[in-house]
């Protein structure tokens, strides 16, 4: 059974409990790297490396233009675990990455995460994470996450 979160301004969001997960369970999202995400994402996080603010600069370069930063497409996994799987209300405990391939402008990220492991003395739930463009891995890690159990009746 899901748990919804709502709040002045948001949209109705579904999360599940600790007992609503199962192993090989699976969630993803979709979303297309813009100039705007990458500038937006420099201004919140402060990280200005010309390699992803400046297209001159970032010519010069290995990857022979501007780069999304890292950290945006493991955003991209937080919101799959925020928002879908397991959803509202669960909290971040860890998280590791590696870093595979660039991730550019224009690039569709698809960001997927999938139930590995269950601890049921702690309530804690272990996922794989993984980030694809065109098929090939750009990101890969592996989440931990406490997730809220359902209340007794």
């Amino acid at each position: 059974m899901a748990r919804s979160s709502e709040g002045l301004g948001e949209a109705r969001v579904q999360g599940l409990f600790y007992e609503d997960l199962s192993l090989g369970q699976t969630a993803d999202i979709t979303r297309v790297v813009t100039l705007g995400d990458i500038t937006a994402f420099a201004a919140v996080s402060g990280d200005v490396n010309p390699v992803h603010l400046d297209e001159a600069y970032a010519r010069t370069t290995a990857f022979g233009g501007r780069l999304a930063h890292g950290i945006l497409s493991a955003a991209f996994i937080s919101a799959v675990l925020g928002v879908k799987l397991p959803g509202p209300g669960s909290i971040y405990l860890s998280q590791n990455l590696r870093f595979r391939r660039p991730v550019k402008i224009g690039d569709t990220v698809t960001a997927r995460v999938t139930v590995t492991e269950l601890n049921d003395h702690r309530g804690h739930a272990t996922l794989s994470t993984v980030c694809l463009v065109d098929g090939k891995t750009a990101l890969d890690g592996e989440a931990v996450l406490m997730v809220p159990r359902r209340k007794a009746p």
